[in-house]
């Protein structure tokens, strides 16, 4: 259980999926039905796995994003925004479909709808990756759009294997249950168990659609570690125990509150969320801490990075 570094070096991160422009639409008031109203629309880079990408190095892990875009000015734009901010950028330059882009609208108290036009985030193909990427890096994470469809489903899962002979580990958002399930319940947790992710993150809405009324132990047969994403009220983090306490039945469950940050816009903060925690639960190995006090250090580390992640103003992307 405990994670294991190669050296006294930071942990190096690949994160393979989607590099996405975000229209964040936030009006005034309530939209009214055939007329407008004020407010404020701003493009943003997004994309859960560009994203994730972005916090890791924030957090002091290089990291590498492999993705693919459109032949189009808003493609090289974010390729641009991201390699300003440190990540490695490798992105595969699709002809004829636009860079992906999501509409976001911000309703009262920070909830949240999406329109998804995913384009050349879906088109990333096995023949894109690179065996050297993931040979020199202690770890991949990825959301699950990344092991869904074709092409990008064959790349994701040739990712994972490469990560694996790598001898490293693998973490996994659920990211939109939609996608998932959209092949039935027991198509998705085999999908899920087929990976066998070292950690496995979900929002709590995210778990019970995946459960389907199961308790939420129940993930700790696909997962070692799975973390509950659950906003405002903390998060749950579950640690499968190896050895005689597992043949007693003695799993780890811990709830933890953090202080609850006010938010007009959480878009991102989960995937911020995501970075704190693998960061921390890597560093809390290479320090051979007990896995209780490593899973608590690691799920605070990223409801940290979440909280920074909303309370920092993010500059609109150009697109020049």
């Amino acid at each position: 259980m405990s994670p294991r570094l190669r050296s006294r070096r930071p942990p190096s991160f690949v994160v393979v999926g989607d590099l996405m422009l975000d229209v964040v639409i936030t009006p005034d008031r309530p939209v009214v039905p055939a007329t407008d109203v004020p407010g404020t629309v701003r493009l943003r880079q997004g994309g859960s796995a560009a994203n994730t990408a972005r916090w890791l190095v924030r957090l002091g892990a290089p990291s590498r994003l492999v993705t693919a875009v459109g032949r189009d000015p808003i493609g090289r734009a974010l390729v641009r925004e991201l390699r300003s901010d440190g990540v490695r950028v490798h992105a595969a330059r699709v002809a004829g479909r636009p860079t992906g882009r999501v509409a976001v609208l911000v309703g009262p108290g920070g909830d949240r709808s999406f329109v998804a036009d995913r384009g050349a985030a879906d088109a990333l193909a096995a023949g894109d990756l690179r065996a050297g990427w993931f040979e020199r890096a202690e770890a991949l994470h990825l959301p699950v759009y990344s092991l869904l469809g074709r092409p990008l489903g064959e790349a994701g899962h040739l990712a994972v294997d490469l990560m694996r002979r790598a001898g490293g580990q693998v973490s996994i958002d659920l990211a939109s249950i939609g996608p998932l399930l959209a092949g039935g319940h027991e198509a998705a947790r085999a999908l899920i168990a087929d990976i066998a992710p070292d950690i496995l993150f979900a929002t709590g809405d995210e778990a019970d659609a995946l459960l389907a009324g199961h308790s939420l132990e129940e993930l700790l047969e696909v997962a070692p570690v799975v973390v509950v994403k659950r906003g405002a009220q903390g998060a749950t983090a579950l640690a499968r125990v190896t050895g005689a306490a597992e043949r007693a039945g003695h799993d780890l469950r811990f709830e933890v509150a953090t202080r609850p940050v006010v938010a007009s816009d959480t878009t991102g903060a989960g995937d911020a969320f995501d970075a704190g925690f693998i960061v921390a639960w890597r560093e809390a190995g290479s320090a051979r801490r007990s896995t209780p006090e490593a899973l608590q250090r690691a799920t605070i580390a990223g409801h940290r990075a979440a909280a920074r992640h909303i309370t920092t103003v993010r500059s609109e992307i150009s697109l020049r």
